[in-house]
């Protein structure tokens, strides 16, 4: 890793967050306009919640939260931003 500029490996890294953000992004919208455009009589309840709402709001949360440390644990590098350790040329 020594051999890629930390300023690379940070916008890829920025480039995945966005990336997350967008995708839950994605997530929540399509549950609870999907789901939540019918009429309230005719929804469906988990755990008492609507299920437009538990799905976007509710799974969305720990979903989110297993796709970022799987990301942080697997996509992301420890890099030293000290300005000794790298050439900006």
């Amino acid at each position: 890793m020594k051999d890629k500029n930390p300023f690379q490996i940070a916008n890829r890294e920025a480039m995945i967050g966005i990336i997350l953000v967008v995708f839950n992004f994605i997530w929540w919208f399509a549950f609870a306009y999907g789901l939540g455009d019918k009429s309230p009589e005719d929804y469906q309840f988990i755990f008492g919640f609507p299920a437009w709402f538990f799905y976007s709001c509710i799974v969305g949360v720990f979903v989110m939260a297993i796709l970022v440390l799987v990301t942080v644990k697997f996509l992301f590098k420890d890099v030293s931003l000290d300005e000794k350790e790298f050439d900006q040329t």
